[in-house]
């Protein structure tokens, strides 16, 4: 063969390879545009001259060589505005700011169960590496809301007055709305050690960091700890570690679910992750719109809060319970009230009640359960409305019985009210290390309506 026939017979062979090398080319991303920081107020930085997308995360360069890690915020013009996620200390004017490749996703897995995570999926607990393999996406995946199971069975969650007067669905939204210091972390406690769940996830978001340990070894325990998340992001994190606290916690949450199991999230709280929100919306300069707050919040809510319920048919589901603090014990508040807008039903623990001495103080004239009437038998609902309607007689008439002003014999309703006060009273109050499943809790409510048909049959006069 000629060196003429050879070359004929390379071409079609180097040919290829050419293309293979030019498609490969075209397959890599561009190197990343670096720009310069030129200003840093507050907790905002504007970089000019780089090329990112709103989610995308870069690093900014600090005069040690240092990395700072930060988020694209918002834009104006070429200017970028980042939010840094850890200290900005040691960063100055015109340090590189370097768009990082493959933001926005998390290593997720069964090695997550018994660990404790901060915002940015680093181990807390000095248990090594996590070593999780597959990634989701921060932000979740939209779920088409016809593809969604039905909320079609109640859940235990271990605690009497919940399931028989409030009784919660799988795959139901519920905040639990209480000032603060009336036991919104213990009932949440009693509800990871007693609720039917095959993963529990914990996202503890802008709280003191004192609870963290106190929550994972006196109220979660060792026991329920391995099966359970931990995600913790104190209130002396960057803002943006806050929302992203709340957001993985969703994400695992989710992972977990489209694995077929039965999850329980539980955040504390939905407040601060407003509040972070808003943080981030006044530093970059969006307008106040209802006590501060800017629209920006009431739209990321949903979007959090949408996450969570069933998954498509035949998956698994999240139950979610979110802690609202109600300043002031101000069920108005904005937040409060657009928070039971969006979710499924309410849980409201009252000052009055907790100074009362009794415990968890939730107030059920204030609460309710939207699915309940979906998932309780006709006649579970039938003999709590009438608890309902007996506590509530009693509380109307509550002034009146304590100073000795109401004669007995005037109403029936009101002589019936007060003879089964005391066992409701007693029905009401659990303490923290006792367990009452969905059975029991039912059995209990009758039994504490038993002394009412009596009181009835003889005109109203009390025994």
């Amino acid at each position: 063969m000629t060196a003429a026939d050879l070359e004929i017979a390379r071409g079609p062979l180097w040919s290829s390879r050419l293309e293979r090398r030019i498609r490969r080319v075209e397959r890599t991303p561009p190197p990343p545009v670096e720009g310069s920081l030129t200003r840093m107020i507050g907790l905002t930085l504007e970089a000019v001259g780089c090329h990112a997308s709103i989610g995308d995360a870069c690093d900014v360069i600090a005069g040690d060589g240092s990395r700072v890690e930060s988020e694209v915020v918002g834009f104006a013009g070429d200017r970028l505005y980042l939010m840094p996620t850890g200290d900005a200390h040691g960063l100055g004017p015109n340090a590189r700011v370097i768009p990082r490749r493959g933001a926005g996703t998390v290593g997720v897995g069964p090695q997550l169960l018994g660990r404790i995570i901060d915002g940015a999926a680093q181990p807390l607990d000095d248990l090594g590496p996590l070593g999780c393999e597959a990634r989701v996406r921060l932000s979740g995946k939209p779920i088409n809301p016809l593809a969604r199971q039905p909320i079609s069975e109640p859940l235990d969650v271990g605690i009497r007055s919940i399931n028989s007067l409030l009784t919660i669905g799988r795959g139901q939204r519920v905040g639990l709305f209480a000032g603060s210091g009336v036991g919104k972390s213990v009932l949440l406690g009693m509800m990871a050690r007693y609720t039917s769940a095959d993963v529990i996830v914990v996202g503890l978001i802008g709280e003191r960091g004192r609870e963290v340990k106190e929550f994972v070894e006196r109220i979660l325990g060792p026991k329920d700890r391995q099966r359970a998340v931990v995600v913790a992001t104190p209130a002396d994190h960057p803002p943006l570690m806050r929302l992203h606290g709340a957001w993985l916690a969703t994400a695992i949450a989710e992972y977990f679910r489209d694995q077929g199991l039965s999850v329980l999230l539980l955040m504390d709280s939905l407040t601060r992750f407003a509040q972070a929100q808003r943080e981030i919306g006044l530093a970059i300069g969006e307008a106040p719109a209802t006590k501060g707050y800017p629209p920006s919040v009431f739209a990321k809510l949903p979007q959090l809060v949408e996450r969570a319920g069933n998954g498509a048919e035949g998956g698994g589901s999240i139950t979610a319970f979110y802690t609202v603090l109600t300043e002031g014990d101000d069920n108005q508040d904005p937040i409060a009230d657009a928070a039971r807008a969006i979710l499924d039903g309410h849980i409201v623990l009252s000052r009055r009640i907790a100074e009362s001495g009794q415990y968890p103080a939730i107030d059920v004239e204030a609460s309710i359960s939207r699915v309940m009437n979906e998932i309780a038998s006709p006649e579970q609902i039938q003999t709590a409305r009438q608890f309902r309607q007996t506590l509530s007689t009693y509380q109307q008439h509550r002034d009146l019985i304590a100073i000795g002003a109401y004669q007995r014999g005037s109403d029936p309703r009101v002589d019936n009210a007060i003879t089964l006060w005391p066992r409701m009273q007693r029905f009401l109050q659990q303490d923290m290390g006792e367990r009452v499943d969905f059975a029991a809790s039912l059995t209990a409510l009758k039994a504490v309506l038993a002394e009412s048909e009596p009181a009835k049959s003889d005109g109203g006069q009390a025994k």
